[in-house]
Protein backbone atom coordinates (compact mmCIF):
# COMPACT_ATOMS: atom_id res chain seq x y z
CA UNK A 1 0.00 0.00 0.00
CA UNK A 2 1.60 3.48 -1.28
CA UNK A 3 1.42 5.77 2.26
CA UNK A 4 -0.16 9.24 1.15
CA UNK A 5 2.78 11.79 0.55
CA UNK A 6 3.27 14.46 3.33
CA UNK A 7 2.54 17.98 2.50
CA UNK A 8 5.81 20.09 2.08
CA UNK A 9 4.88 22.76 4.90
CA UNK A 10 4.64 20.27 7.93
CA UNK A 11 2.28 23.21 9.09
CA UNK A 12 -0.35 23.00 6.59
CA UNK A 13 -3.11 21.34 8.33
CA UNK A 14 -2.34 23.38 12.01
CA UNK A 15 -5.54 24.55 13.40
CA UNK A 16 -5.44 28.32 14.87
CA UNK A 17 -5.46 27.26 18.50
CA UNK A 18 -2.27 25.01 17.75
CA UNK A 19 -0.12 27.61 15.87
CA UNK A 20 -1.26 30.17 18.98
CA UNK A 21 0.24 27.30 21.36
CA UNK A 22 3.06 27.01 19.28
CA UNK A 23 4.12 30.80 19.03
CA UNK A 24 3.04 31.35 22.90
CA UNK A 25 6.69 31.58 23.85
CA UNK A 26 7.83 34.21 20.98
CA UNK A 27 4.77 36.19 21.45
CA UNK A 28 5.44 36.57 24.97
CA UNK A 29 9.50 37.12 24.94
CA UNK A 30 9.49 40.18 22.41
CA UNK A 31 13.13 40.84 22.88
CA UNK A 32 16.03 38.66 21.12
CA UNK A 33 19.45 38.89 20.24
CA UNK A 34 21.06 38.27 16.84
CA UNK A 35 24.60 37.60 16.24
CA UNK A 36 26.21 37.38 13.01
CA UNK A 37 29.82 35.72 13.65
CA UNK A 38 32.38 34.22 11.06
CA UNK A 39 35.51 34.44 8.99
CA UNK A 40 34.16 37.94 7.72
CA UNK A 41 35.37 38.84 11.55
CA UNK A 42 39.03 38.24 10.23
CA UNK A 43 39.11 41.12 7.29
CA UNK A 44 36.42 43.44 9.52
CA UNK A 45 35.86 45.18 6.92
CA UNK A 46 39.50 46.14 5.22
CA UNK A 47 40.76 44.03 2.35
CA UNK A 48 44.02 44.65 0.68
CA UNK A 49 44.63 47.52 2.69
CA UNK A 50 41.43 49.28 1.21
CA UNK A 51 37.65 49.93 3.29
CA UNK A 52 35.38 48.20 1.80
CA UNK A 53 31.93 49.72 1.98
CA UNK A 54 28.62 47.86 3.38
CA UNK A 55 28.00 45.30 5.41
CA UNK A 56 31.01 43.58 7.18
CA UNK A 57 29.86 40.30 6.50
CA UNK A 58 29.34 40.79 2.72
CA UNK A 59 32.75 41.83 2.19
CA UNK A 60 33.30 38.89 0.39
CA UNK A 61 31.27 39.35 -2.64
CA UNK A 62 31.65 43.28 -1.70
CA UNK A 63 35.41 43.05 -2.53
CA UNK A 64 35.12 40.52 -4.93
CA UNK A 65 37.77 38.22 -3.07
CA UNK A 66 38.49 34.66 -4.86
CA UNK A 67 37.36 32.06 -2.98
CA UNK A 68 40.85 30.48 -2.08
CA UNK A 69 41.95 33.96 -0.70
CA UNK A 70 39.38 34.43 0.93
CA UNK A 71 39.49 30.77 2.61
CA UNK A 72 42.83 32.00 3.73
CA UNK A 73 41.11 34.21 6.18
CA UNK A 74 40.06 30.89 8.40
CA UNK A 75 43.58 30.70 9.49
CA UNK A 76 43.26 33.94 11.57
CA UNK A 77 40.23 32.65 12.49
CA UNK A 78 40.63 31.60 16.43
CA UNK A 79 38.20 32.53 18.63
CA UNK A 80 40.34 32.09 22.10
CA UNK A 81 38.03 34.18 24.39
CA UNK A 82 34.82 33.22 23.32
CA UNK A 83 33.08 32.48 26.41
CA UNK A 84 29.29 31.00 25.34
CA UNK A 85 28.26 31.26 29.03
CA UNK A 86 29.14 34.94 29.45
CA UNK A 87 27.01 35.31 25.70
CA UNK A 88 24.22 33.99 27.26
CA UNK A 89 24.46 36.07 30.42
CA UNK A 90 24.99 38.95 28.71
CA UNK A 91 21.58 38.68 26.37
CA UNK A 92 19.67 37.49 29.75
CA UNK A 93 20.73 40.50 32.16
CA UNK A 94 19.66 42.70 28.92
CA UNK A 95 16.16 41.06 29.15
CA UNK A 96 16.90 39.30 25.74
CA UNK A 97 14.55 36.05 25.70
CA UNK A 98 15.95 33.93 22.83
CA UNK A 99 19.69 33.99 20.58
CA UNK A 100 19.58 33.74 17.21
CA UNK A 101 23.14 33.17 15.70
CA UNK A 102 25.03 32.65 12.11
CA UNK A 103 25.28 28.87 11.98
CA UNK A 104 26.24 29.58 8.10
CA UNK A 105 26.07 32.78 6.25
CA UNK A 106 26.19 33.86 2.40
CA UNK A 107 30.27 33.13 2.51
CA UNK A 108 29.36 29.53 3.21
CA UNK A 109 31.72 28.84 6.14
CA UNK A 110 29.78 26.92 8.98
CA UNK A 111 30.22 27.57 12.66
CA UNK A 112 29.56 23.97 13.57
CA UNK A 113 31.37 20.50 12.60
CA UNK A 114 29.75 19.88 9.22
CA UNK A 115 30.03 16.15 7.82
CA UNK A 116 29.51 17.37 4.50
CA UNK A 117 32.41 20.02 4.13
CA UNK A 118 35.52 20.85 5.09
CA UNK A 119 35.15 24.68 4.82
CA UNK A 120 33.65 24.67 8.71
CA UNK A 121 35.20 25.61 12.25
CA UNK A 122 36.61 21.99 12.90
CA UNK A 123 38.11 21.66 9.75
CA UNK A 124 39.56 25.07 8.45
CA UNK A 125 40.13 27.03 11.50
CA UNK A 126 43.34 26.72 14.26
CA UNK A 127 40.23 26.66 16.96
CA UNK A 128 38.97 23.43 15.71
CA UNK A 129 36.01 22.85 17.63
CA UNK A 130 32.20 23.47 17.29
CA UNK A 131 30.65 27.07 18.41
CA UNK A 132 27.60 25.88 18.89
CA UNK A 133 27.81 22.95 21.00
CA UNK A 134 28.75 25.13 23.94
CA UNK A 135 26.21 27.59 23.36
CA UNK A 136 23.13 25.39 23.34
CA UNK A 137 24.58 24.26 26.49
CA UNK A 138 24.85 27.70 27.75
CA UNK A 139 21.23 28.40 26.38
CA UNK A 140 19.89 25.62 27.91
CA UNK A 141 21.72 26.08 31.72
CA UNK A 142 20.54 29.79 31.35
CA UNK A 143 16.49 29.01 30.01
CA UNK A 144 17.30 31.11 26.87
CA UNK A 145 15.68 29.84 23.50
CA UNK A 146 18.12 29.09 20.89
CA UNK A 147 17.41 29.62 17.26
CA UNK A 148 19.78 29.13 14.16
CA UNK A 149 20.43 31.50 10.50
CA UNK A 150 20.89 29.74 7.80
CA UNK A 151 22.06 31.23 4.23
CA UNK A 152 20.14 28.36 2.22
CA UNK A 153 20.48 29.82 -1.20
CA UNK A 154 23.51 32.13 -1.37
CA UNK A 155 26.88 30.72 -0.79
CA UNK A 156 29.70 31.88 -2.41
CA UNK A 157 32.25 29.35 -1.27
CA UNK A 158 30.33 26.04 -2.39
CA UNK A 159 30.13 26.00 -6.28
CA UNK A 160 26.27 26.31 -7.21
CA UNK A 161 25.75 28.38 -4.43
CA UNK A 162 23.92 31.34 -5.27
CA UNK A 163 25.65 34.24 -5.90
CA UNK A 164 23.84 38.40 -5.65
CA UNK A 165 24.03 40.68 -8.42
CA UNK A 166 25.32 39.98 -11.81
CA UNK A 167 26.82 36.67 -10.73
CA UNK A 168 29.89 34.97 -9.94
CA UNK A 169 33.44 36.83 -9.51
CA UNK A 170 35.60 33.53 -9.49
CA UNK A 171 35.06 29.96 -11.77
CA UNK A 172 35.00 28.06 -8.82
CA UNK A 173 31.73 29.57 -7.33
CA UNK A 174 30.33 27.42 -10.80
CA UNK A 175 28.29 24.54 -10.13
CA UNK A 176 24.95 23.36 -10.17
CA UNK A 177 22.27 24.90 -7.16
CA UNK A 178 19.85 22.14 -7.25
CA UNK A 179 22.84 19.84 -6.95
CA UNK A 180 24.54 22.23 -4.16
CA UNK A 181 21.30 22.51 -2.41
CA UNK A 182 20.91 18.57 -1.97
CA UNK A 183 24.09 17.92 -1.20
CA UNK A 184 25.18 20.85 1.15
CA UNK A 185 22.08 22.88 2.46
CA UNK A 186 19.98 20.26 2.90
CA UNK A 187 22.47 17.89 4.91
CA UNK A 188 23.85 20.92 6.85
CA UNK A 189 20.24 22.26 8.00
CA UNK A 190 19.56 18.30 9.26
CA UNK A 191 22.76 18.60 11.20
CA UNK A 192 21.50 22.07 12.82
CA UNK A 193 18.39 20.28 13.64
CA UNK A 194 19.20 17.23 15.27
CA UNK A 195 23.04 17.44 16.49
CA UNK A 196 22.24 20.60 19.26
CA UNK A 197 19.05 19.70 21.47
CA UNK A 198 15.65 21.59 20.94
CA UNK A 199 16.21 24.36 18.85
CA UNK A 200 13.26 27.07 18.56
CA UNK A 201 13.66 29.47 15.59
CA UNK A 202 15.02 28.18 12.13
CA UNK A 203 16.02 31.45 10.38
CA UNK A 204 16.04 31.20 6.86
CA UNK A 205 18.28 34.55 4.59
CA UNK A 206 18.16 35.75 1.10
CA UNK A 207 15.93 32.88 -1.15
CA UNK A 208 18.05 34.05 -4.40
CA UNK A 209 17.76 31.95 -6.79
CA UNK A 210 15.65 29.40 -5.18
CA UNK A 211 12.62 27.51 -7.18
CA UNK A 212 10.07 25.85 -5.45
CA UNK A 213 11.43 22.52 -6.47
CA UNK A 214 14.89 23.72 -3.76
CA UNK A 215 12.25 25.07 -0.95
CA UNK A 216 10.77 22.31 -0.63
CA UNK A 217 13.99 19.99 -0.31
CA UNK A 218 14.32 22.18 2.54
CA UNK A 219 11.46 23.21 4.30
CA UNK A 220 10.50 19.37 5.41
CA UNK A 221 13.55 19.62 7.21
CA UNK A 222 12.03 21.22 10.18
CA UNK A 223 10.01 17.75 11.05
CA UNK A 224 13.58 17.25 13.15
CA UNK A 225 12.23 19.73 15.33
CA UNK A 226 8.39 19.89 16.46
CA UNK A 227 7.03 22.86 17.21
CA UNK A 228 10.11 25.09 15.88
CA UNK A 229 9.13 28.69 14.15
CA UNK A 230 10.35 29.70 10.86
CA UNK A 231 10.51 33.11 9.22
CA UNK A 232 9.63 34.40 5.47
CA UNK A 233 12.53 34.18 3.81
CA UNK A 234 12.88 30.52 2.53
CA UNK A 235 11.10 31.63 -0.87
CA UNK A 236 7.74 29.58 -1.69
CA UNK A 237 6.75 29.05 2.06
CA UNK A 238 5.96 32.44 3.90
CA UNK A 239 6.52 30.93 7.13
CA UNK A 240 5.67 32.49 10.61
CA UNK A 241 7.26 35.30 10.92
CA UNK A 242 7.85 38.64 8.67
CA UNK A 243 11.34 40.02 9.16
CA UNK A 244 11.11 43.62 8.43
CA UNK A 245 15.38 44.69 8.05
CA UNK A 246 16.26 47.74 9.91
CA UNK A 247 13.01 49.55 9.90
CA UNK A 248 10.51 49.55 11.75
CA UNK A 249 6.50 49.30 10.03
CA UNK A 250 4.84 52.18 10.70
CA UNK A 251 1.84 50.66 11.57
CA UNK A 252 3.40 47.23 12.41
CA UNK A 253 2.08 44.08 10.12
CA UNK A 254 -1.70 43.56 10.28
CA UNK A 255 -2.54 39.68 11.14
CA UNK A 256 1.06 38.57 10.99
CA UNK A 257 3.65 37.78 13.24
CA UNK A 258 6.81 39.73 12.68
CA UNK A 259 10.13 40.48 13.87
CA UNK A 260 12.27 43.77 12.91
CA UNK A 261 15.73 42.77 13.25
CA UNK A 262 18.22 45.69 13.37
CA UNK A 263 22.02 46.35 14.04
CA UNK A 264 23.18 48.40 16.61
CA UNK A 265 25.63 50.51 14.59
CA UNK A 266 25.54 50.02 10.84
CA UNK A 267 27.13 46.58 10.25
CA UNK A 268 26.24 42.82 11.12
CA UNK A 269 29.48 41.34 11.05
CA UNK A 270 32.23 43.13 12.77
CA UNK A 271 33.73 45.99 11.16
CA UNK A 272 36.73 47.39 12.90
CA UNK A 273 35.89 50.91 12.06
CA UNK A 274 31.87 51.16 12.17
CA UNK A 275 31.87 53.37 15.10
CA UNK A 276 28.06 54.91 14.29
CA UNK A 277 26.69 53.29 17.45
CA UNK A 278 22.86 53.78 18.61
CA UNK A 279 22.41 55.15 21.68
CA UNK A 280 20.69 53.32 24.26
CA UNK A 281 18.07 55.66 24.24
CA UNK A 282 17.27 55.31 20.50
CA UNK A 283 17.59 51.49 21.02
CA UNK A 284 15.07 50.54 24.19
CA UNK A 285 13.13 53.31 22.04
CA UNK A 286 13.30 51.04 18.83
CA UNK A 287 12.33 47.76 21.74
CA UNK A 288 9.16 50.34 23.34
CA UNK A 289 8.12 51.30 19.59
CA UNK A 290 8.30 47.75 18.21
CA UNK A 291 5.91 45.95 20.94
CA UNK A 292 3.56 48.38 20.59
CA UNK A 293 2.82 47.86 17.05
CA UNK A 294 2.83 44.00 17.79
CA UNK A 295 6.10 43.12 16.58
CA UNK A 296 9.64 41.44 18.17
CA UNK A 297 13.01 43.13 18.71
CA UNK A 298 15.72 41.25 17.76
CA UNK A 299 18.79 43.11 17.88
CA UNK A 300 21.92 42.37 16.06
CA UNK A 301 25.52 41.63 17.97
CA UNK A 302 29.00 41.14 15.79
CA UNK A 303 31.35 39.47 17.86
CA UNK A 304 35.39 39.82 16.78
CA UNK A 305 37.43 37.15 15.81
CA UNK A 306 38.88 36.30 19.06
CA UNK A 307 35.12 35.80 20.39
CA UNK A 308 34.24 38.92 22.10
CA UNK A 309 31.34 40.94 21.90
CA UNK A 310 32.99 44.86 20.99
CA UNK A 311 32.99 47.25 23.90
CA UNK A 312 30.30 49.17 22.91
CA UNK A 313 27.68 46.66 22.76
CA UNK A 314 28.52 45.41 26.19
CA UNK A 315 28.05 48.97 27.49
CA UNK A 316 24.34 49.38 25.53
CA UNK A 317 23.73 45.81 26.73
CA UNK A 318 24.06 46.66 30.19
CA UNK A 319 22.43 50.07 29.87
CA UNK A 320 19.39 48.20 28.38
CA UNK A 321 19.13 45.86 31.13
CA UNK A 322 18.95 48.07 33.72
CA UNK A 323 15.95 50.03 32.44
CA UNK A 324 14.49 46.76 31.39
CA UNK A 325 14.83 44.92 35.41
CA UNK A 326 12.35 48.43 36.70
CA UNK A 327 10.23 48.24 32.95
CA UNK A 328 10.42 44.86 31.70
CA UNK A 329 6.66 44.05 32.63
CA UNK A 330 5.28 46.73 30.05
CA UNK A 331 7.41 44.65 26.87
CA UNK A 332 6.68 40.60 28.01
CA UNK A 333 4.09 39.54 26.78
CA UNK A 334 1.76 42.96 25.44
CA UNK A 335 0.09 43.14 22.64
CA UNK A 336 -0.35 46.20 20.21
CA UNK A 337 -1.28 49.85 21.22
CA UNK A 338 -5.15 50.23 20.43
CA UNK A 339 -4.04 53.77 19.50
CA UNK A 340 -2.78 54.76 16.06
CA UNK A 341 -0.43 57.87 16.19
CA UNK A 342 0.53 59.51 19.59
CA UNK A 343 3.18 62.26 19.63
CA UNK A 344 4.87 61.82 23.00
CA UNK A 345 5.49 58.22 23.15
CA UNK A 346 3.86 54.72 22.82
CA UNK A 347 1.39 52.43 24.41
CA UNK A 348 1.59 48.42 24.98
CA UNK A 349 -1.03 46.51 26.58
CA UNK A 350 -2.25 43.64 28.51
CA UNK A 351 -5.52 42.16 29.23
CA UNK A 352 -5.80 41.32 33.15
CA UNK A 353 -9.37 39.75 33.27
CA UNK A 354 -12.39 40.09 31.02
CA UNK A 355 -13.28 43.03 33.45
CA UNK A 356 -9.81 44.52 33.47
CA UNK A 357 -6.84 46.05 31.22
CA UNK A 358 -3.85 47.08 31.76
CA UNK A 359 -2.19 50.12 29.29
CA UNK A 360 1.28 50.54 29.61
CA UNK A 361 1.96 54.36 28.72
CA UNK A 362 5.77 54.88 27.70
CA UNK A 363 6.68 58.71 28.14
CA UNK A 364 9.57 59.42 25.65
CA UNK A 365 8.63 63.39 25.91
CA UNK A 366 7.78 64.56 29.35
CA UNK A 367 4.91 67.24 28.74
CA UNK A 368 6.03 70.47 30.23
CA UNK A 369 2.15 70.66 31.42
CA UNK A 370 2.39 67.35 32.91
CA UNK A 371 -0.74 66.15 30.97
CA UNK A 372 -0.26 63.19 28.87
CA UNK A 373 -3.72 62.66 26.58
CA UNK A 374 -4.67 59.22 25.65
CA UNK A 375 -7.23 60.54 22.66
CA UNK A 376 -10.71 58.72 21.89
CA UNK A 377 -10.36 56.35 24.69
CA UNK A 378 -13.95 56.11 25.96
CA UNK A 379 -13.18 53.44 28.85
CA UNK A 380 -13.47 54.42 32.58
CA UNK A 381 -10.14 54.72 33.99
CA UNK A 382 -9.49 53.48 37.55
CA UNK A 383 -6.27 54.17 37.91
CA UNK A 384 -2.22 55.39 37.05
CA UNK A 385 0.88 54.80 38.52
CA UNK A 386 4.57 54.45 38.09
CA UNK A 387 5.70 50.88 36.85
CA UNK A 388 9.06 51.88 38.26
CA UNK A 389 8.13 53.83 41.55
CA UNK A 390 4.84 51.58 41.97
CA UNK A 391 3.89 54.55 45.15
CA UNK A 392 3.96 57.28 42.89
CA UNK A 393 0.40 57.55 41.83
CA UNK A 394 -1.33 59.70 38.76
CA UNK A 395 -4.53 61.63 38.85
CA UNK A 396 -6.81 60.52 35.54
CA UNK A 397 -10.03 61.29 34.38
CA UNK A 398 -12.23 60.84 31.47
CA UNK A 399 -12.51 64.06 28.88
CA UNK A 400 -14.38 64.44 25.99
CA UNK A 401 -11.14 64.02 23.46
CA UNK A 402 -10.20 61.14 25.32
CA UNK A 403 -8.69 60.03 28.90
CA UNK A 404 -5.98 62.58 30.29
CA UNK A 405 -3.02 61.57 32.52
CA UNK A 406 -2.09 64.53 35.81
CA UNK A 407 1.31 63.68 36.20
CA UNK A 408 2.08 64.61 39.86
CA UNK A 409 6.12 64.67 39.59
CA UNK A 410 9.03 64.40 37.06
CA UNK A 411 9.76 61.52 35.21
CA UNK A 412 11.53 58.17 36.15
CA UNK A 413 13.68 57.73 33.52
CA UNK A 414 15.62 60.17 31.09
CA UNK A 415 15.05 57.08 28.31
CA UNK A 416 11.12 56.53 28.85
CA UNK A 417 9.04 56.52 31.50
CA UNK A 418 6.27 54.18 32.57
CA UNK A 419 2.68 55.16 33.12
CA UNK A 420 0.50 51.74 34.27
CA UNK A 421 -3.04 52.48 33.32
CA UNK A 422 -5.48 50.21 34.25
CA UNK A 423 -9.53 50.87 32.79
CA UNK A 424 -12.53 49.11 32.35
CA UNK A 425 -13.00 46.03 29.66
CA UNK A 426 -11.53 46.24 26.41
CA UNK A 427 -10.07 49.55 25.12
CA UNK A 428 -12.59 51.19 23.18
CA UNK A 429 -11.07 54.13 20.69
CA UNK A 430 -12.65 56.19 18.88
CA UNK A 431 -11.43 56.58 15.42
CA UNK A 432 -9.00 59.30 14.80
CA UNK A 433 -9.87 61.35 12.15
CA UNK A 434 -7.52 63.47 9.80
CA UNK A 435 -8.12 67.39 10.09
CA UNK A 436 -8.79 68.88 6.63
CA UNK A 437 -6.59 71.92 7.46
CA UNK A 438 -7.72 75.59 7.63
CA UNK A 439 -7.21 76.42 3.94
CA UNK A 440 -9.32 73.57 2.98
CA UNK A 441 -6.59 70.89 1.88
CA UNK A 442 -6.59 67.33 3.09
CA UNK A 443 -3.79 65.46 3.34
CA UNK A 444 -4.17 61.51 3.95
CA UNK A 445 -0.90 59.99 4.92
CA UNK A 446 0.25 56.20 5.18
CA UNK A 447 0.84 56.73 8.84
CA UNK A 448 -3.14 57.45 9.40
CA UNK A 449 -4.41 55.03 7.09
CA UNK A 450 -6.12 51.93 8.17
CA UNK A 451 -4.64 48.68 6.23
CA UNK A 452 -7.37 46.30 5.38
CA UNK A 453 -5.98 42.77 3.74
CA UNK A 454 -2.94 40.16 4.07
CA UNK A 455 -0.51 42.20 1.62
CA UNK A 456 -0.85 46.05 2.01
CA UNK A 457 1.42 47.37 4.66
CA UNK A 458 4.08 50.93 5.66
CA UNK A 459 7.11 50.71 5.00
CA UNK A 460 9.90 53.08 4.77
CA UNK A 461 12.09 53.93 1.98
CA UNK A 462 14.66 56.75 1.98
CA UNK A 463 13.91 57.67 5.42
CA UNK A 464 10.37 58.59 4.46
CA UNK A 465 6.78 56.10 4.69
CA UNK A 466 4.85 54.69 2.16
CA UNK A 467 1.98 52.56 1.40
CA UNK A 468 3.63 49.44 -0.21
CA UNK A 469 3.97 45.82 -0.50
CA UNK A 470 0.34 46.28 -2.04
CA UNK A 471 0.42 43.01 -4.18
CA UNK A 472 -3.33 41.58 -3.30
CA UNK A 473 -5.77 43.57 -5.27
CA UNK A 474 -8.45 42.80 -2.49
CA UNK A 475 -6.60 44.40 0.09
CA UNK A 476 -7.67 48.27 0.65
CA UNK A 477 -6.39 51.53 2.94
CA UNK A 478 -8.80 53.76 4.07
CA UNK A 479 -8.86 57.11 5.91
CA UNK A 480 -11.41 58.92 8.27
CA UNK A 481 -11.12 62.50 7.68
CA UNK A 482 -13.16 65.02 9.39
CA UNK A 483 -14.57 67.38 6.86
CA UNK A 484 -15.59 70.92 7.40
CA UNK A 485 -15.15 72.44 3.97
CA UNK A 486 -16.85 70.91 1.59
CA UNK A 487 -16.31 71.28 -2.92
CA UNK A 488 -14.35 70.28 -5.52
CA UNK A 489 -11.02 68.79 -5.57
CA UNK A 490 -7.99 68.06 -7.12
CA UNK A 491 -6.77 64.43 -5.81
CA UNK A 492 -2.96 64.77 -6.23
CA UNK A 493 -0.47 61.57 -5.33
CA UNK A 494 2.90 60.88 -4.65
CA UNK A 495 3.44 57.88 -5.43
CA UNK A 496 5.76 55.49 -7.58
CA UNK A 497 5.98 52.04 -9.67
CA UNK A 498 7.42 50.43 -12.57
CA UNK A 499 3.70 50.00 -14.18
CA UNK A 500 0.66 52.05 -14.62
CA UNK A 501 -2.18 51.03 -12.21
CA UNK A 502 -5.46 51.41 -11.59
CA UNK A 503 -7.62 51.91 -8.28
CA UNK A 504 -10.86 53.45 -7.15
CA UNK A 505 -11.52 55.90 -4.66
CA UNK A 506 -14.41 55.77 -2.65
CA UNK A 507 -16.45 57.41 -0.21
CA UNK A 508 -20.04 58.66 0.94
CA UNK A 509 -21.29 55.93 -1.79
CA UNK A 510 -19.28 58.07 -4.69
CA UNK A 511 -16.82 56.57 -6.90
CA UNK A 512 -13.36 58.76 -8.44
CA UNK A 513 -11.18 56.25 -10.55
CA UNK A 514 -7.56 56.65 -10.23
CA UNK A 515 -5.21 56.27 -12.63
CA UNK A 516 -1.39 56.19 -11.19
CA UNK A 517 1.27 56.34 -14.25
CA UNK A 518 4.51 54.33 -14.03
CA UNK A 519 7.78 56.08 -12.93
CA UNK A 520 9.81 53.33 -13.38
CA UNK A 521 10.59 51.50 -10.18
CA UNK A 522 9.14 51.15 -6.80
CA UNK A 523 11.61 53.87 -4.67
CA UNK A 524 11.02 56.33 -7.68
CA UNK A 525 8.11 58.48 -6.36
CA UNK A 526 6.63 61.55 -8.64
CA UNK A 527 3.90 64.00 -7.72
CA UNK A 528 0.57 63.13 -10.03
CA UNK A 529 -2.72 64.61 -10.94
CA UNK A 530 -5.35 61.76 -10.54
CA UNK A 531 -8.19 63.72 -11.26
CA UNK A 532 -11.22 65.67 -9.60
CA UNK A 533 -13.81 64.98 -7.11
CA UNK A 534 -16.86 66.39 -5.33
CA UNK A 535 -17.05 66.29 -1.52
CA UNK A 536 -20.42 67.29 -0.05
CA UNK A 537 -19.92 67.89 3.88
CA UNK A 538 -19.28 69.11 6.89
CA UNK A 539 -19.05 65.83 8.75
CA UNK A 540 -16.68 62.84 9.28
CA UNK A 541 -16.23 60.56 5.94
CA UNK A 542 -14.11 57.28 5.31
CA UNK A 543 -11.83 57.36 2.02
CA UNK A 544 -11.08 54.52 1.21
CA UNK A 545 -8.58 53.74 -2.14
CA UNK A 546 -9.78 50.22 -3.77
CA UNK A 547 -8.15 48.48 -6.45
CA UNK A 548 -9.49 48.09 -9.46
CA UNK A 549 -9.99 44.23 -10.50
CA UNK A 550 -7.47 42.67 -13.05
CA UNK A 551 -6.27 46.16 -14.15
CA UNK A 552 -3.93 46.30 -10.36
CA UNK A 553 -0.09 46.40 -10.60
CA UNK A 554 1.67 47.01 -7.15
CA UNK A 555 2.27 50.79 -6.47
CA UNK A 556 3.96 52.65 -3.75
CA UNK A 557 1.96 55.91 -2.06
CA UNK A 558 3.58 58.20 -0.05
CA UNK A 559 0.19 60.26 0.31
CA UNK A 560 -2.51 61.48 -1.36
CA UNK A 561 -3.77 65.01 -1.48
CA UNK A 562 -7.08 66.64 -1.76
CA UNK A 563 -6.65 70.24 -2.74
CA UNK A 564 -9.79 72.32 -3.19
CA UNK A 565 -10.59 74.38 -6.32
CA UNK A 566 -8.76 77.38 -6.09
CA UNK A 567 -6.41 76.35 -3.25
Amino acid sequence: MNQQAQPANPYANETKAQRDERMGWWREARFGMFIHWGVYSVPAGTYKDRQVGGIGEWIMLRGKIPVAEYKAYASEFNPVNYDPDAWVRMAKDAGMKYIVITSKHHDGFALFDSKVTDWDIVDATPYGKDLLKPLAEACRKHGMKLGFYYSQAQDWNHPGGAKAGAGGWDPAQDGDMMEYVKSIAVPQVKEILTNYGDIAVLWWDTPVGMTKEMADELFPQIRLQPGIIVNNRLGTYKGDTDTPEQHIPATGIKGRDWETCMTMNDTWGFKSYDTNWKSTKTLVHNLIDIASKGGNYLLNIGPTRLGEFPEASVERLGEIGDWMDRNGESIYGTSASPFKKLDWGRVTTKKLSDEVTRLYVHVFDWPENGEILLPGLSNTPLQARSLAVPNRRHEIRSSEEGVVIFLSSLQDSEISSTIIVEIEGDPVVEPTYVKQQPGGIIVLEPADAEMNGSSVTVEEKNGRDNIGFWTNEDDSVEWSVNVFRAGEFSVMAEAGGPADTFANLKWSGMNHECKFKSTGDYGVFREQDLGRIAISGPGKITFSLVPAKGRWKPVNIRRLTLVPSGG
